[in-house]
Parts: structure tokens; sequence; C-alpha cells
């Protein structure tokens, strides 16, 4: 695989987190609202490439304080496969919709 290939192949993460304060709380949702869907309160998924999930975390960290938790996990395809949201028919499958922004 070469090296523009592995940054760019898409992976999908869990992005939760813990915010103590309400205005952090508002912009690393504001942050997190352009790179993925918002399936709780204060968890995302979010369909990135390496390059992209990096960036992402550098973003939040320079929003956070000492005290919040911020927390990336990584599915593997075959685990986004297995994902069930209850009231959800999601299909983790295949990438999200792209969003245009006006």
């Amino acid at each position: 695989m070469s090296h523009d290939a592995e940054h760019a192949e898409k992976r999908w993460y869990l992005v939760v987190y813990d915010i103590r304060d309400p205005r952090r709380w508002r912009r690393a949702y504001r942050i997190l609202k352009g790179s993925g869907e918002r399936i709780q309160y204060s968890l995302f998924r979010c369909r990135l490439s390496k390059t992209e999930m990096e960036h992402l975390r550098w973003e939040l960290h320079r929003e956070l304080a000492d005290e919040d938790d911020l927390m990336f996990v990584h599915l593997c395809p075959r685990c986004a496969g297995r994902v069930k949201i209850k009231g959800s028919a999601e299909d983790w499958s295949h990438d999200p919709p792209r969003y245009q922004i006006l």
C-alpha cells in the first residue's frame, strides 16, 4: 500500500468526551459536528483518514482543559459492522453522506 493510499483510507472512530465547562463543551461540539455524526450526548461516530483523525484530535486538544477527558476508539471494519444502535437502522459498512458547507 502506498504512503498516500494509507493516509487516504477512511476508518470508523468513536469519539467520546467528558467536558466540564459548558463553553468548552460547545466549542468541542461544533468541531465534532463538522467531522462526524452525533450518536449520543457526548459520543460521535466519525469516518476519517488517519490524517483527518490526527487533525481532529489536535483541534480538540487545543480547546480542552486538563480536567476534560477525550477518547478516540478506532473500529476495525469487522467491529464497525457489528455495531447495533437501538431504534436505528444505521449501516456502518458504507461511508456516511457528504455534507455541503454553504
